[in-house]
């Protein structure tokens, strides 16, 4: 996935999230709510994290792979009181929904219902994105953990976390809520985040995305996703594989992020000394130059290696939405 030059106003928006706060409309996101008896527990048996443990108001973000534990999505999971609300990304929607109808059996009790259309998301991210919060009045969730939420009057679910690394909350709303408090949202000053900038943050944080990141390729532990990931909650699908890899020390490539000396293109080979050593996977221009993502075989190194991308030289950094350490 790649993201050309960056403009003023894009730039403008990165800083704001950065250091004040930015508004992002993320409603083209797919949202499938999860109802019915079963539905924990068919959850918890479709993806890596556990839902057991978690009551009505909490969240987490949660992994769907396949038998063999290859990414299918990265998922953010609103547990409410009668359902469970699923914000998916744009191009696994319909996808995601067919797949998880597949693991409905007869006496299984779960239903699914895409209400996308019906409802809207909006990402406030920055750190002083608690003043707007306090001002939507839903000050009470201030100081949560991530995924925390709580439903106002109007129905709209605000959550702790903005989807990135930087702090900031989801909002989920009835549809016909949205323009009025977009507006409410904008008249407070809040700068407008463009769906092209989000892609520019995610890259340089490190969210993984569909199509890029998240392929049948990769697995979550390669991805870096540890947070996404219970040890302990018994079997899942693509458990087994993620439980192998876990105790026997055998992710052999990790998610990098990449400080480029000049452009490059996705798809191209990440080597050192003529050997190739993985492959780039998103990029970006900012302000601060060219950046992008990759997988680089674990067994040549991490942070501070010098990498060749295409024609392009490199750095190997950190990136702050994955993580590479084995949970103690």
């Amino acid at each position: 996935m790649s993201t050309s030059a960056i403009d003023a106003q894009d730039a403008t928006a990165i800083q704001a999230a950065t250091t004040k706060v930015a508004v992002c409309d993320r409603s083209f996101w797919g949202r499938i709510r999860v109802s019915d008896v079963d539905r924990i527990r068919f959850l918890h048996n479709q993806s890596t994290n556990d839902f057991q443990s978690r009551k009505p108001g909490q969240g987490c973000d949660t992994v769907m792979v396949s038998s063999t534990a290859r990414t299918i999505d990265l998922v953010t999971a609103y547990i409410l009181e009668d359902a469970v609300l699923l914000l998916v990304s744009p191009s696994r929607r319909e996808s995601l929904i067919q797949w998880l109808d597949r693991y409905i059996f007869f006496a299984d009790k779960v239903q699914l219902t895409d209400v996308t259309d019906d409802t809207a998301t909006f990402s406030l991210i920055g750190p002083e994105s608690d003043a707007v919060i306090k001002h939507l009045g839903a000050g009470a969730i201030i100081g949560q953990p991530d995924g925390n939420h709580l439903v106002l009057d109007n129905q709209v679910i605000v959550a702790v976390g903005s989807g990135l690394a930087t702090p900031g909350y989801t909002l989920i709303l009835p549809v016909a809520e949205k323009e009025k408090l977009w507006q409410q949202i904008i008249e407070l000053g809040v700068v407008e985040l463009s769906d092209r900038a989000w892609d520019t943050l995610r890259i340089l944080q490190g969210r993984p995305a569909p199509d890029a990141e998240l392929t049948d390729d990769y697995n979550p532990l390669e991805v870096g996703l540890w947070q996404t990931i219970s040890f302990n909650k018994g079997c899942y699908i693509g458990q087994e594989t993620i439980a192998r890899l876990n105790t026997y020390k055998g992710v052999k490539q990790y998610l990098w992020g990449i400080r480029l000396n000049a452009p490059a293109t996705v798809g191209s080979a990440i080597a050192i000394q003529d050997e190739k050593v993985g492959k780039l996977t998103s990029y970006t221009e900012t302000t601060d130059g060219y950046f992008g993502l990759g997988y680089i075989r674990s067994k040549v190194g991490g942070v501070g290696l010098k990498v060749q991308v295409g024609e392009t030289e490199g750095e190997v950094v950190d990136i702050p939405f994955v993580s590479h350490q084995y949970p103690e």
